[in-house]
Protein backbone atom coordinates (compact mmCIF):
# COMPACT_ATOMS: atom_id res chain seq x y z
CA UNK A 1 0.00 0.00 0.00
CA UNK A 2 2.82 2.36 0.94
CA UNK A 3 4.63 1.53 -2.29
CA UNK A 4 1.45 2.19 -4.25
CA UNK A 5 1.06 5.60 -2.57
CA UNK A 6 4.66 6.48 -3.32
CA UNK A 7 4.17 5.44 -6.92
CA UNK A 8 1.01 7.56 -7.11
CA UNK A 9 2.91 10.55 -5.70
CA UNK A 10 5.66 10.13 -8.30
CA UNK A 11 3.11 9.94 -11.10
CA UNK A 12 1.48 13.16 -9.92
CA UNK A 13 4.87 14.84 -9.71
CA UNK A 14 5.68 13.71 -13.25
CA UNK A 15 2.33 15.00 -14.50
CA UNK A 16 2.94 18.39 -12.91
CA UNK A 17 6.43 18.38 -14.40
CA UNK A 18 4.98 17.71 -17.83
CA UNK A 19 2.46 20.55 -17.52
CA UNK A 20 5.26 22.84 -16.39
CA UNK A 21 7.47 21.73 -19.27
CA UNK A 22 4.76 22.41 -21.85
CA UNK A 23 4.05 25.84 -20.38
CA UNK A 24 7.79 26.54 -20.38
CA UNK A 25 7.98 25.59 -24.09
CA UNK A 26 5.24 28.09 -24.89
CA UNK A 27 6.79 30.84 -22.79
CA UNK A 28 10.28 30.32 -24.15
CA UNK A 29 8.93 30.24 -27.68
CA UNK A 30 7.70 33.80 -27.19
CA UNK A 31 11.06 35.18 -26.08
CA UNK A 32 12.66 35.49 -29.54
CA UNK A 33 9.74 37.56 -30.79
CA UNK A 34 10.33 40.01 -27.96
CA UNK A 35 14.05 40.37 -28.55
CA UNK A 36 13.94 40.71 -32.35
CA UNK A 37 14.80 44.31 -33.12
CA UNK A 38 12.61 46.76 -34.94
CA UNK A 39 15.28 47.15 -37.60
CA UNK A 40 15.08 43.47 -38.55
CA UNK A 41 11.37 43.74 -39.12
CA UNK A 42 11.82 47.01 -40.96
CA UNK A 43 14.28 45.36 -43.33
CA UNK A 44 11.91 42.47 -43.91
CA UNK A 45 9.06 44.92 -44.53
CA UNK A 46 11.13 46.84 -47.07
CA UNK A 47 12.07 43.57 -48.80
CA UNK A 48 8.41 42.59 -48.94
CA UNK A 49 7.49 45.95 -50.44
CA UNK A 50 10.14 45.57 -53.14
CA UNK A 51 8.90 42.09 -53.97
CA UNK A 52 5.32 43.38 -54.07
CA UNK A 53 6.32 46.05 -56.54
CA UNK A 54 7.96 43.42 -58.76
CA UNK A 55 4.96 41.11 -58.82
CA UNK A 56 1.53 42.04 -57.53
CA UNK A 57 -0.25 39.00 -56.08
CA UNK A 58 -3.95 38.70 -56.76
CA UNK A 59 -6.48 36.69 -54.81
CA UNK A 60 -8.38 34.05 -56.80
CA UNK A 61 -11.76 33.20 -55.30
CA UNK A 62 -11.90 29.79 -56.99
CA UNK A 63 -8.49 28.77 -55.63
CA UNK A 64 -9.46 30.08 -52.21
CA UNK A 65 -12.75 28.18 -52.15
CA UNK A 66 -11.01 24.94 -53.10
CA UNK A 67 -8.30 25.43 -50.48
CA UNK A 68 -10.87 26.06 -47.75
CA UNK A 69 -12.45 22.70 -48.65
CA UNK A 70 -9.09 20.92 -48.95
CA UNK A 71 -8.03 22.20 -45.53
CA UNK A 72 -11.20 20.86 -43.93
CA UNK A 73 -10.65 17.51 -45.69
CA UNK A 74 -7.11 17.15 -44.31
CA UNK A 75 -8.24 17.98 -40.77
CA UNK A 76 -11.02 15.40 -41.28
CA UNK A 77 -8.24 12.84 -41.91
CA UNK A 78 -7.01 13.12 -38.31
CA UNK A 79 -10.27 13.72 -36.49
CA UNK A 80 -12.17 11.53 -37.01
CA UNK A 81 -10.44 9.54 -39.81
CA UNK A 82 -7.13 8.41 -38.31
CA UNK A 83 -8.64 8.33 -34.81
CA UNK A 84 -11.25 5.76 -35.89
CA UNK A 85 -8.84 3.83 -38.11
CA UNK A 86 -6.34 3.39 -35.26
CA UNK A 87 -9.06 3.17 -32.61
CA UNK A 88 -10.61 0.10 -34.19
CA UNK A 89 -7.25 -1.66 -34.50
CA UNK A 90 -6.39 -1.65 -30.78
CA UNK A 91 -7.91 -3.83 -28.08
CA UNK A 92 -11.12 -2.73 -26.42
CA UNK A 93 -9.40 -1.44 -23.25
CA UNK A 94 -7.31 1.03 -25.28
CA UNK A 95 -9.73 2.51 -27.79
CA UNK A 96 -10.28 5.79 -25.91
CA UNK A 97 -6.55 6.31 -25.45
CA UNK A 98 -6.03 6.38 -29.23
CA UNK A 99 -8.97 8.72 -29.81
CA UNK A 100 -7.66 10.96 -27.03
CA UNK A 101 -4.17 11.06 -28.51
CA UNK A 102 -5.45 12.21 -31.91
CA UNK A 103 -7.75 14.80 -30.39
CA UNK A 104 -5.17 16.17 -27.95
CA UNK A 105 -2.50 16.39 -30.66
CA UNK A 106 -4.90 18.37 -32.83
CA UNK A 107 -5.14 20.98 -30.08
CA UNK A 108 -1.49 20.98 -29.03
CA UNK A 109 0.05 21.15 -32.50
CA UNK A 110 -2.36 23.91 -33.51
CA UNK A 111 -1.02 26.11 -30.71
CA UNK A 112 2.63 25.31 -31.40
CA UNK A 113 2.16 25.89 -35.14
CA UNK A 114 0.76 29.37 -34.56
CA UNK A 115 3.43 30.29 -32.01
CA UNK A 116 6.55 29.12 -33.84
CA UNK A 117 6.01 26.07 -36.06
CA UNK A 118 4.81 27.96 -39.14
CA UNK A 119 7.72 30.38 -38.94
CA UNK A 120 10.28 27.57 -38.60
CA UNK A 121 8.69 25.79 -41.57
CA UNK A 122 7.97 28.60 -44.03
CA UNK A 123 9.80 31.80 -43.13
CA UNK A 124 12.27 32.44 -45.96
CA UNK A 125 14.53 35.10 -44.46
CA UNK A 126 18.22 34.44 -45.26
CA UNK A 127 17.52 32.04 -48.14
CA UNK A 128 19.24 32.37 -51.51
CA UNK A 129 18.50 30.40 -54.65
CA UNK A 130 21.11 27.71 -55.30
CA UNK A 131 23.04 28.46 -52.10
CA UNK A 132 23.18 26.39 -48.89
CA UNK A 133 22.78 28.49 -45.74
CA UNK A 134 21.47 27.78 -42.24
CA UNK A 135 18.07 28.81 -43.55
CA UNK A 136 18.18 26.04 -46.13
CA UNK A 137 17.45 23.75 -43.16
CA UNK A 138 15.10 25.79 -40.99
CA UNK A 139 13.10 28.98 -41.28
CA UNK A 140 13.70 32.22 -39.43
CA UNK A 141 11.57 33.84 -36.75
CA UNK A 142 10.08 36.61 -38.86
CA UNK A 143 6.55 35.17 -38.71
CA UNK A 144 6.68 34.22 -35.03
CA UNK A 145 3.12 34.30 -33.63
CA UNK A 146 2.09 34.87 -37.30
CA UNK A 147 3.54 38.37 -37.20
CA UNK A 148 2.67 40.31 -40.32
CA UNK A 149 -0.03 37.89 -41.47
CA UNK A 150 -3.48 39.43 -41.69
CA UNK A 151 -6.72 39.41 -43.63
CA UNK A 152 -5.15 40.89 -46.74
CA UNK A 153 -1.91 38.89 -46.76
CA UNK A 154 -1.64 36.52 -49.71
CA UNK A 155 0.31 33.34 -50.38
CA UNK A 156 0.16 33.05 -54.16
CA UNK A 157 -3.49 33.36 -55.10
CA UNK A 158 -4.98 32.43 -51.71
CA UNK A 159 -5.03 34.18 -48.32
CA UNK A 160 -1.95 33.30 -46.29
CA UNK A 161 -4.25 32.53 -43.37
CA UNK A 162 -5.70 29.66 -45.41
CA UNK A 163 -2.20 28.44 -46.28
CA UNK A 164 -1.25 28.57 -42.59
CA UNK A 165 -4.19 26.36 -41.59
CA UNK A 166 -3.73 24.01 -44.56
CA UNK A 167 -0.12 23.35 -43.60
CA UNK A 168 -1.15 23.16 -39.94
CA UNK A 169 -3.30 20.13 -40.74
CA UNK A 170 -0.22 18.36 -42.14
CA UNK A 171 1.70 19.20 -38.97
CA UNK A 172 -1.17 17.74 -36.91
CA UNK A 173 -1.53 14.40 -38.67
CA UNK A 174 2.19 13.59 -38.84
CA UNK A 175 2.84 13.02 -35.10
CA UNK A 176 -0.59 11.37 -34.87
CA UNK A 177 0.63 8.77 -37.38
CA UNK A 178 3.59 8.00 -35.11
CA UNK A 179 1.24 7.17 -32.24
CA UNK A 180 0.26 3.97 -34.03
CA UNK A 181 3.68 2.48 -33.36
CA UNK A 182 3.54 2.72 -29.56
CA UNK A 183 -0.21 2.27 -29.11
CA UNK A 184 -1.41 0.50 -25.97
CA UNK A 185 1.70 1.11 -23.87
CA UNK A 186 3.07 4.69 -23.90
CA UNK A 187 2.17 7.21 -21.21
CA UNK A 188 -0.12 9.99 -22.36
CA UNK A 189 2.19 12.55 -20.76
CA UNK A 190 5.19 11.13 -22.61
CA UNK A 191 3.29 11.14 -25.91
CA UNK A 192 2.39 14.81 -25.49
CA UNK A 193 5.88 15.93 -24.54
CA UNK A 194 7.55 13.92 -27.31
CA UNK A 195 5.10 15.18 -29.95
CA UNK A 196 5.50 18.82 -28.90
CA UNK A 197 9.27 18.76 -29.16
CA UNK A 198 9.30 16.55 -32.26
CA UNK A 199 6.94 18.80 -34.19
CA UNK A 200 9.27 21.79 -33.71
CA UNK A 201 12.73 20.32 -34.21
CA UNK A 202 12.03 17.39 -36.56
CA UNK A 203 8.87 18.10 -38.54
CA UNK A 204 9.13 21.87 -39.05
CA UNK A 205 12.73 21.82 -40.39
CA UNK A 206 11.98 18.93 -42.78
CA UNK A 207 8.92 20.80 -44.00
CA UNK A 208 11.15 23.83 -44.60
CA UNK A 209 13.77 21.77 -46.45
CA UNK A 210 11.13 20.46 -48.85
CA UNK A 211 8.63 23.26 -49.42
CA UNK A 212 10.04 26.68 -48.55
CA UNK A 213 11.19 27.51 -52.10
CA UNK A 214 14.43 28.96 -53.43
CA UNK A 215 17.37 28.01 -51.22
CA UNK A 216 15.60 25.05 -49.58
CA UNK A 217 17.75 21.93 -49.20
CA UNK A 218 15.45 19.37 -50.83
CA UNK A 219 13.37 21.51 -53.15
CA UNK A 220 16.13 23.72 -54.56
CA UNK A 221 19.65 22.48 -53.74
CA UNK A 222 19.07 18.74 -54.20
CA UNK A 223 16.09 19.05 -56.54
CA UNK A 224 14.01 16.28 -54.97
CA UNK A 225 10.32 16.06 -55.83
CA UNK A 226 7.91 15.80 -52.90
CA UNK A 227 4.55 17.17 -53.94
CA UNK A 228 2.49 16.46 -50.82
CA UNK A 229 4.69 14.89 -48.15
CA UNK A 230 6.50 11.66 -48.96
CA UNK A 231 9.58 12.76 -47.02
CA UNK A 232 7.98 15.40 -44.84
CA UNK A 233 5.05 13.37 -43.54
CA UNK A 234 5.33 9.65 -44.24
CA UNK A 235 9.01 8.70 -44.20
CA UNK A 236 9.54 11.18 -41.37
CA UNK A 237 6.68 9.72 -39.29
CA UNK A 238 7.53 6.14 -40.24
CA UNK A 239 11.16 6.35 -39.11
CA UNK A 240 10.22 8.12 -35.86
CA UNK A 241 7.59 5.43 -35.31
CA UNK A 242 10.13 2.63 -35.73
CA UNK A 243 12.54 4.27 -33.28
CA UNK A 244 9.71 4.82 -30.78
CA UNK A 245 8.45 1.24 -31.07
CA UNK A 246 11.94 -0.12 -30.36
CA UNK A 247 12.68 2.22 -27.43
CA UNK A 248 9.28 1.83 -25.76
CA UNK A 249 9.51 -1.94 -26.15
CA UNK A 250 7.04 -4.66 -27.02
CA UNK A 251 3.57 -4.92 -25.58
CA UNK A 252 3.11 -7.48 -22.82
CA UNK A 253 2.25 -10.76 -24.50
CA UNK A 254 3.33 -9.66 -27.98
CA UNK A 255 3.77 -12.71 -30.29
CA UNK A 256 2.54 -15.04 -27.53
CA UNK A 257 -0.97 -13.69 -26.93
CA UNK A 258 -3.59 -12.96 -29.58
CA UNK A 259 -4.18 -9.21 -29.96
CA UNK A 260 -6.92 -8.88 -32.60
CA UNK A 261 -8.50 -5.50 -33.44
CA UNK A 262 -11.52 -4.90 -31.25
CA UNK A 263 -13.64 -3.29 -34.01
CA UNK A 264 -12.81 -3.64 -37.68
CA UNK A 265 -16.04 -1.75 -38.32
CA UNK A 266 -14.48 1.40 -36.84
CA UNK A 267 -11.29 0.74 -38.79
CA UNK A 268 -13.12 0.50 -42.13
CA UNK A 269 -15.03 3.71 -41.39
CA UNK A 270 -11.79 5.46 -40.48
CA UNK A 271 -9.99 4.15 -43.57
CA UNK A 272 -12.85 5.37 -45.77
CA UNK A 273 -12.55 8.83 -44.23
CA UNK A 274 -8.80 8.79 -44.86
CA UNK A 275 -9.36 7.86 -48.52
CA UNK A 276 -11.79 10.75 -49.06
CA UNK A 277 -9.77 13.21 -46.99
CA UNK A 278 -6.60 12.37 -48.92
CA UNK A 279 -7.96 14.21 -51.97
CA UNK A 280 -7.54 17.38 -49.92
CA UNK A 281 -4.09 16.22 -48.86
CA UNK A 282 -2.81 15.62 -52.40
CA UNK A 283 -4.94 17.72 -54.75
CA UNK A 284 -4.90 20.55 -52.22
CA UNK A 285 -1.11 20.67 -52.28
CA UNK A 286 -1.28 22.36 -55.69
CA UNK A 287 -2.74 25.37 -53.80
CA UNK A 288 -4.95 26.07 -56.80
CA UNK A 289 -8.03 24.72 -58.54
CA UNK A 290 -6.37 23.79 -61.81
CA UNK A 291 -5.37 20.90 -64.05
CA UNK A 292 -2.54 19.73 -61.79
CA UNK A 293 -4.96 19.48 -58.87
CA UNK A 294 -7.32 17.48 -61.06
CA UNK A 295 -4.56 15.07 -62.09
CA UNK A 296 -3.46 14.76 -58.45
CA UNK A 297 -6.98 13.70 -57.55
CA UNK A 298 -7.11 11.17 -60.37
CA UNK A 299 -3.78 9.50 -59.61
CA UNK A 300 -4.60 9.40 -55.89
CA UNK A 301 -7.74 7.40 -56.64
CA UNK A 302 -5.92 5.09 -59.07
CA UNK A 303 -2.98 4.34 -56.77
CA UNK A 304 -5.20 3.74 -53.73
CA UNK A 305 -7.53 1.37 -55.55
CA UNK A 306 -4.63 -0.54 -57.12
CA UNK A 307 -2.80 -0.95 -53.81
CA UNK A 308 -5.97 -2.12 -52.03
CA UNK A 309 -6.69 -4.76 -54.67
CA UNK A 310 -3.02 -5.81 -54.82
CA UNK A 311 -2.87 -6.39 -51.04
CA UNK A 312 -6.19 -8.24 -51.19
CA UNK A 313 -5.03 -10.68 -53.88
CA UNK A 314 -1.63 -11.28 -52.26
CA UNK A 315 -3.29 -12.09 -48.95
CA UNK A 316 -5.92 -14.22 -50.69
CA UNK A 317 -3.24 -16.26 -52.42
CA UNK A 318 -1.10 -16.60 -49.30
CA UNK A 319 -3.74 -17.26 -46.63
CA UNK A 320 -6.67 -18.59 -48.64
CA UNK A 321 -9.06 -15.75 -47.77
CA UNK A 322 -9.02 -11.97 -48.35
CA UNK A 323 -9.46 -9.92 -45.18
CA UNK A 324 -11.12 -6.58 -44.54
CA UNK A 325 -8.10 -5.50 -42.49
CA UNK A 326 -5.85 -6.33 -45.44
CA UNK A 327 -7.74 -4.39 -48.07
CA UNK A 328 -8.04 -1.23 -45.97
CA UNK A 329 -4.36 -1.39 -45.00
CA UNK A 330 -3.48 -1.79 -48.67
CA UNK A 331 -5.56 1.27 -49.51
CA UNK A 332 -3.66 3.35 -46.97
CA UNK A 333 -0.37 2.08 -48.42
CA UNK A 334 -1.45 3.30 -51.84
CA UNK A 335 -2.43 6.68 -50.44
CA UNK A 336 0.94 7.01 -48.75
CA UNK A 337 3.01 6.04 -51.79
CA UNK A 338 1.26 8.35 -54.27
CA UNK A 339 1.59 11.36 -51.97
CA UNK A 340 5.05 12.57 -53.13
CA UNK A 341 4.22 11.81 -56.77
CA UNK A 342 0.65 13.07 -56.97
CA UNK A 343 1.48 16.38 -58.65
CA UNK A 344 3.93 15.03 -61.21
CA UNK A 345 2.93 11.52 -62.37
CA UNK A 346 0.18 10.33 -64.69
CA UNK A 347 -2.27 7.41 -64.51
CA UNK A 348 0.30 4.82 -65.68
CA UNK A 349 2.69 5.88 -62.93
CA UNK A 350 -0.15 5.73 -60.41
CA UNK A 351 -0.95 2.15 -61.39
CA UNK A 352 2.67 1.06 -60.92
CA UNK A 353 3.08 2.98 -57.66
CA UNK A 354 -0.15 1.48 -56.32
CA UNK A 355 0.88 -2.04 -57.24
CA UNK A 356 4.41 -1.63 -55.82
CA UNK A 357 3.21 -0.09 -52.55
CA UNK A 358 0.56 -2.77 -52.02
CA UNK A 359 3.11 -5.55 -52.51
CA UNK A 360 6.08 -4.02 -50.67
CA UNK A 361 4.04 -2.72 -47.72
CA UNK A 362 2.42 -6.16 -47.35
CA UNK A 363 5.93 -7.58 -46.99
CA UNK A 364 6.96 -4.79 -44.61
CA UNK A 365 3.95 -5.13 -42.32
CA UNK A 366 4.11 -8.93 -42.17
CA UNK A 367 7.37 -10.66 -43.07
CA UNK A 368 9.83 -7.87 -42.21
CA UNK A 369 8.19 -7.04 -38.88
CA UNK A 370 8.01 -10.70 -37.93
CA UNK A 371 11.62 -11.36 -38.91
CA UNK A 372 13.07 -8.36 -37.04
CA UNK A 373 10.74 -8.76 -34.05
CA UNK A 374 9.91 -5.11 -33.31
CA UNK A 375 6.39 -4.29 -32.10
CA UNK A 376 5.03 -1.62 -34.43
CA UNK A 377 1.51 -1.94 -33.03
CA UNK A 378 -0.50 -0.52 -35.93
CA UNK A 379 2.15 -0.74 -38.69
CA UNK A 380 3.05 2.94 -38.76
CA UNK A 381 6.50 2.09 -40.09
CA UNK A 382 5.39 -0.82 -42.24
CA UNK A 383 2.87 1.31 -44.12
CA UNK A 384 4.00 4.93 -43.82
CA UNK A 385 7.76 4.48 -43.61
CA UNK A 386 8.10 1.79 -46.26
CA UNK A 387 5.26 3.13 -48.41
CA UNK A 388 6.77 6.61 -48.27
CA UNK A 389 10.15 5.31 -49.42
CA UNK A 390 8.61 3.34 -52.29
CA UNK A 391 6.60 6.36 -53.41
CA UNK A 392 9.49 8.81 -53.12
CA UNK A 393 11.77 6.61 -55.22
CA UNK A 394 9.18 5.88 -57.91
CA UNK A 395 8.41 9.61 -58.11
CA UNK A 396 11.88 9.96 -59.60
CA UNK A 397 10.94 7.50 -62.34
CA UNK A 398 7.31 8.15 -63.31
CA UNK A 399 7.44 11.94 -63.08
CA UNK A 400 9.39 11.89 -66.36
CA UNK A 401 7.42 13.00 -69.41
CA UNK A 402 8.52 9.88 -71.31
CA UNK A 403 6.58 7.78 -68.78
CA UNK A 404 3.48 9.93 -68.67
CA UNK A 405 4.62 12.41 -66.01
CA UNK A 406 4.81 16.19 -66.20
CA UNK A 407 8.50 16.80 -65.41
CA UNK A 408 11.27 17.18 -68.00
CA UNK A 409 13.86 15.22 -66.01
CA UNK A 410 16.65 12.69 -66.46
CA UNK A 411 15.44 9.62 -64.57
CA UNK A 412 18.89 8.61 -63.29
CA UNK A 413 19.68 12.07 -61.92
CA UNK A 414 16.23 12.44 -60.39
CA UNK A 415 16.45 9.02 -58.74
CA UNK A 416 19.70 10.12 -57.10
CA UNK A 417 18.05 13.31 -55.85
CA UNK A 418 15.13 11.30 -54.46
CA UNK A 419 17.48 8.79 -52.81
CA UNK A 420 19.59 11.53 -51.23
CA UNK A 421 16.54 13.28 -49.78
CA UNK A 422 15.29 9.96 -48.36
CA UNK A 423 18.63 9.23 -46.67
CA UNK A 424 18.75 12.72 -45.11
CA UNK A 425 15.16 12.33 -43.89
CA UNK A 426 15.89 8.93 -42.34
CA UNK A 427 19.00 10.19 -40.54
CA UNK A 428 17.37 13.45 -39.42
CA UNK A 429 14.19 11.83 -38.15
CA UNK A 430 15.84 8.72 -36.71
CA UNK A 431 18.65 10.38 -34.78
CA UNK A 432 16.70 13.34 -33.41
CA UNK A 433 13.68 11.21 -32.53
CA UNK A 434 15.96 8.88 -30.58
CA UNK A 435 17.41 11.81 -28.63
CA UNK A 436 13.98 13.30 -27.88
CA UNK A 437 12.62 9.96 -26.67
CA UNK A 438 15.59 9.52 -24.35
CA UNK A 439 15.03 13.00 -22.90
CA UNK A 440 11.32 12.36 -22.44
CA UNK A 441 12.08 9.02 -20.80
CA UNK A 442 14.35 10.79 -18.31
CA UNK A 443 11.68 13.40 -17.51
CA UNK A 444 8.41 11.46 -17.27
CA UNK A 445 9.21 7.90 -18.40
CA UNK A 446 7.99 6.50 -21.71
CA UNK A 447 5.97 3.48 -20.66
CA UNK A 448 3.09 2.87 -18.30
CA UNK A 449 3.44 0.47 -15.39
CA UNK A 450 2.84 -3.22 -16.12
CA UNK A 451 -0.39 -3.29 -14.10
CA UNK A 452 -1.64 -0.20 -15.93
CA UNK A 453 -0.85 -1.75 -19.32
CA UNK A 454 -2.76 -4.91 -18.42
CA UNK A 455 -5.68 -2.81 -17.18
CA UNK A 456 -5.67 -0.79 -20.39
CA UNK A 457 -4.80 2.82 -21.06
CA UNK A 458 -8.43 3.94 -21.11
CA UNK A 459 -8.74 3.38 -17.37
CA UNK A 460 -5.13 3.82 -16.27
CA UNK A 461 -4.47 7.04 -18.19
CA UNK A 462 -7.92 8.60 -18.51
CA UNK A 463 -10.16 6.87 -15.94
CA UNK A 464 -12.79 6.17 -18.57
CA UNK A 465 -14.07 3.27 -20.64
CA UNK A 466 -14.70 3.26 -24.35
CA UNK A 467 -17.87 1.20 -23.94
CA UNK A 468 -20.29 0.88 -21.00
CA UNK A 469 -22.53 -2.01 -22.03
Amino acid sequence: MQQRSASHFLKKRFNYSLIGALILILLISGVPSLILTHDVFADQHETAEVAAEEEVAKLDSGDTAWMLIATALVLFMTIPGLALFYGGLVRVQNVLSVLMQCFALTGLITILWIVVGYSLAFNTAGMEEGKITLNSFVGGLGTFFLKGIGVGTLSGSIPETVFVVFQMTFAIITPALIAGAFAERMKFSAMLLFSAIWSLIVYAPLCHMAWSGDGSLFGDIIGALDFAGGNVVHINAGIAALVAAILVGKRIGYQTTAMPPHSLTLTVVGASMLWVGWFGFNAGSQLAADGTAGMAMLVTQVSTATAAVTWMFIEWAKHGKPSVLGIVTGAVAGLVAITPASGTVGPIGALVIGFASGAVCFWGATSLKSKLGYDDSLDAFGVHGIGGIVGALLTGVFSATVLGGSEDIMIGSQLWAQFLSIVITIIWSGVISFIILKIVDAIVGLRVEEDDERMGLDLSQHNERGYNL
